[in-house]
């Protein structure tokens, strides 16, 4: 059945960047939650945006986000993740296996994680490009060369977080475009409803951070 592994299968399915781009189509919009799509590619893949309101403090946000080893229990299609490197409380190097439905191959990366807020507006970016050499190719899944998915959190009145998430990746290998389009916005759906189930926990809800101003 395709089910676990399709949010992450359309967003790693980007060929070309966008950021700085203008074209976006609403796809769906249900709970809150907008989606948008457009073609980034002659081949027809689509690119994906999606923005939502988050009842949360910005820190609880940033350590949710930041709590990689966690990524399993609400980022659609994560078989595995865990941390390799902390560099310092704002900034982590972590590895990530997709899962895929059969008989395409899972798709892994390391991403590099680094987070920053201007002092002026408290608007918190979240930076995530690849490290595709930080450790060797595993048999049997096709590592994602080049990435960068981006978070834009944006503090707004009552502890309500707005959030700005897109991505650009080049998968490499092969991957049916039908399939890619189909579930384009099934993934984010699901992850972004467990997100907001997820940041309530203690472990989120109290965290301190001291790079992250809450205003």
């Amino acid at each position: 059945m395709f089910r676990k592994g399709l949010f992450l299968l359309v967003l790693v399915l980007v060929h070309q960047s966008l950021f700085g781009q203008t074209d976006w189509t609403l796809k769906s919009d249900k709970n809150g939650l907008n989606i948008y799509t457009k073609t980034v590619s002659s081949t027809g893949l689509k690119g994906i945006r999606v923005k939502c309101n988050l009842p949360a403090k910005l820190s609880q946000v940033v350590a949710l986000i930041m709590d990689v080893d966690a990524g399993g229990e609400w980022v659609y299609g994560t078989k595995s993740s865990y941390l390799l490197k902390k560099v310092s409380p704002s900034e982590l190097y972590y590895y990530s296996e997709v899962d895929i439905p059969w008989p395409i191959s899972n798709r892994d990366f390391i991403a590099h994680l680094k987070v920053s807020q201007d002092p002026f507006t408290k608007v918190v970016t979240i930076d995530g490009p690849t490290e595709a050499n930080y450790l060797p190719v595993k048999p049997h899944i096709v590592r994602v060369n080049r990435s960068n998915g981006k978070w834009v959190l944006t503090p707004t009145k009552n502890n309500i977080v707005q959030i700005d998430y897109t991505l650009e990746v080049d998968p490499g290998g092969t991957i049916p475009v039908w399939l890619v389009n189909l579930f384009a916005t099934s993934g984010p759906e699901e992850t972004f409803k467990k997100m907001k189930e997820q940041v309530k926990k203690p472990r989120y809800a109290n965290a301190n951070l001291n790079f992250i101003d809450n205003q």
